[in-house]
């Protein structure tokens, strides 16, 4: 939802794709299990098994955002530089990769965040 909104002022019109798109900011998948983990955290214990395994689900998850998709979304972006640049004037119509794959570290901490906030408001 606050990507939602934030693409929304920003392009100043209701773009409900947006929900449905990959990366910017927050990271939708660092504020899921960033819920999760929280609800879990604060319903079973910061010292429960439940919990540590939630964490490490949560982890995984985000360096993958941060991480592996975002190095796969650069990739991409190189790819599709290399394509214009072999077939421009050619009329090859080569299909461009999508670039925005993952997520910036400050996307993923502020994904993360939201996700916190969320899951201690489910709790309360």
């Amino acid at each position: 939802m606050t990507k939602l909104v934030s693409s929304s002022v920003q392009r100043r019109q209701l773009d409900l794709r947006v929900l449905a798109s990959m990366g910017g900011f927050p990271s939708s998948h660092s504020a899921m299990v960033m819920a999760l983990t929280t609800v879990i955290g604060r319903l079973n214990g910061l010292g429960s098994p439940l919990f540590a395994l939630a964490l490490i689900f949560s982890l995984v998850v985000m360096y993958d955002a941060a991480g592996v998709r975002r190095a796969a979304g650069q990739q991409a972006a190189v790819l599709n530089r290399m394509i214009d640049d072999l077939f421009q004037g050619r009329g090859i119509g080569e299909q461009r990769l999508r670039e925005l794959l993952g997520h910036t570290p400050v996307e993923v901490f502020g994904g993360a965040a939201v996700g916190v906030a969320v899951g201690i408001l489910l709790t309360r």
